[in-house]
């Protein structure tokens, strides 16, 4: 149970300063006890603190007189709400510039700035981003860290209790990163359990959402920058801002580009131009054995002597202070480019290069990033969350380079998104396989058929073979059963997802669940 504050004491920044944003809080209110604070006005009692957002498919505004008649104090709004006028309830009406980022100001408050006692990493960027977190969680943990992670895959962290052990609380997750109300409360809880470091990915929508409004972070890194979200942000300009106020807009200790990536070196250049320290990390293509650094390399810090097989790659990392031999078991340059945002992030807030080697030594393998499905089978099955453009391309190539058979694609686009990508899909698609198959992803209120074929308008048959098979499931035993010795097929879109969403609802699917039952059929016919 956390402290009853005053509405007036919850709409302030951490030094007690009022949000500018407040344009009227009748003084009736100012002192009003606050126990609670909700955005869905069922969750509205006696005691609470409604904040009314304007969502995509409803208002709150349009709940505001629920929410009092369940017993809430008042109402936070930033537009007059004729319907309390009406019930006679005007006079509980707070109105503010914006009432997410209110939201986020009352949330932090109410929660004792959570983020003051935390060391909380924010990784954006269109891919990458839980690859990343996964890797500066066990770079913490290695360097003996109680450590927690908040991304797509799930939110997980040690729940220690009063005996000497210790269990992990795991939680799925919505969205990728949480709505401020629900983010304050879980750093809340991290930081009453003990936990020291936090690595969370921060999405384009959280930052134009101020979800992470009043999050104090000790590091922000930027992965790299591709087309998505364009249902969204409108525009790739509009996207590359959004993502770019992180490290402008946000209190921050350090700020990491992966220079290999266009755009982080141009968001690099934009930090140097107003004096703003920024750590840079890239793959060195030159000598780095003389490092600190060889007069050929730009990043300060950075992996040279890659040398991949089909299950790790080596490289040797160079920092300012040291380099590590490194035994990476994950595959793909990209991965490696990870490995150097974690690596920087992790050297940022003083961990040492040693901690810092056998956290990327002893990575976990990432649920739905380049998974593979085991098998005793001649070929390999790899699951893959790729719904990009760039992050399919950027699948195949690392499959291509260690397959002596056939790469084989398997992937669909989801509905109610971003449509231009459908056919550049299609193009990535098979510019880096040998066969493709189109099929669902989550349709959503489309039609899956009318998807695969928009995808389909990208295919090209002079680069690859292709099929469209609208039903996930008999995509993959399709491509399983074509499948020789030899062969790799990648199965993109989902990775850790374990459902389908179609315009009547959702159902169970699982891409590596049913590749082994497709595995087990090919065996079982042996």
């Amino acid at each position: 149970m956390y402290k009853t504050h005053s509405i007036a004491s919850l709409l302030c920044k951490a030094d007690g300063s009022p949000y500018s944003g407040i344009i009227d809080l009748p003084e009736h209110l100012a002192d009003c006890a606050i126990t609670d604070i909700v955005h869905d006005s069922r969750l509205a009692s006696p005691g609470s603190l409604f904040f009314a957002i304007e969502g995509h498919e409803s208002d709150g505004h349009d709940y505001a007189v629920a929410a009092l008649s369940a017993g809430a104090d008042a109402v936070v709004a930033q537009k007059p709400i004729p319907a309390l006028a009406e019930a006679g309830n005007q006079d509980r009406l707070i109105l503010v510039a914006d009432t997410r980022i209110a939201l986020a100001y009352a949330a932090a408050t109410f929660y004792g700035h959570p983020g003051k006692d935390l060391a909380i990493t924010g990784v954006t960027g269109t891919n990458g981003k839980t690859t990343t977190i996964y890797l500066m969680d066990s770079i913490a943990r290695a360097a003996g860290e109680q450590s927690g992670v908040i991304g797509t895959v799930e939110t997980r962290y040690l729940l220690s209790d009063n005996s000497h052990q210790a269990k992990e609380y795991v939680q799925s997750c919505a969205t990728t990163t949480p709505d401020a109300l629900a983010l304050q409360k879980l750093l809340a809880q991290m930081r009453d359990a003990g936990v020291q470091s936090v690595a969370m990915e921060v999405s384009s929508h959280a930052i134009d959402m101020h979800r992470v409004e009043q999050t104090p972070f000790a590091a922000v890194a930027f992965t790299n920058l591709s087309q998505d979200h364009l249902d969204y942000h409108h525009t790739m300009e509009e996207y590359r801002r959004v993502k770019e106020r992180l490290f402008f807009d946000f209190e921050a200790h350090a700020r990491i580009t992966n220079c290999d990536d266009a755009v982080g070196a141009g968001l690099a250049g934009k930090l140097k131009a107003q004096d703003t320290p920024v750590i840079t990390v890239g793959i060195c293509e030159s000598d780095c054995t003389s490092h600190t650094h060889s007069a050929s390399c730009t990043r300060d810090i950075c992996a040279s002597d890659l040398v991949q097989d089909s299950h790790m790659t080596n490289f040797v990392l160079h920092t300012p202070v040291g380099t590590a031999q490194i035994t990476f078991p994950l595959i793909g340059r990209y991965n490696v480019e990870n490995a150097l945002v974690a690596a920087a992030c992790a050297w940022s807030r003083g961990i040492n290069v040693d901690d810092i080697a056998q956290g990327l030594s002893q990575a976990p393998q990432v649920p739905g990033r380049l998974q593979q499905v085991e098998s005793s089978v001649g070929f390999k099955v790899f699951v893959d969350y790729a719904h990009t453009p760039d992050a399919l391309a950027t699948a195949l190539a690392a499959l291509c380079e260690q397959t002596s058979g056939r790469v084989i694609a398997v992937f669909g686009c989801g509905g109610d998104r971003d449509p231009s990508k459908r056919p550049m899909m299609a193009r990535a698609a098979c510019n880096g396989s040998d066969y493709v198959v189109v099929t669902s992803d989550n349709p959503r209120s489309e039609d899956p058929a009318s998807i695969v074929a928009d995808v389909c308008t990208g295919l090209d048959s002079k680069k690859s073979k292709f099929d469209a098979i609208v039903d996930r499931r008999e995509a993959i035993f399709y491509a399983v059963a074509m499948a020789d010795s030899g062969d790799s097929i990648l199965i993109a879109g989902k990775g850790h997802e374990d459902y389908q969403i179609f315009a009547d609802g959702t159902v169970h699917f699982d891409d590596a669940e049913v590749a082994r039952e497709a595995i087990d059929a090919i065996q079982g016919q042996a």
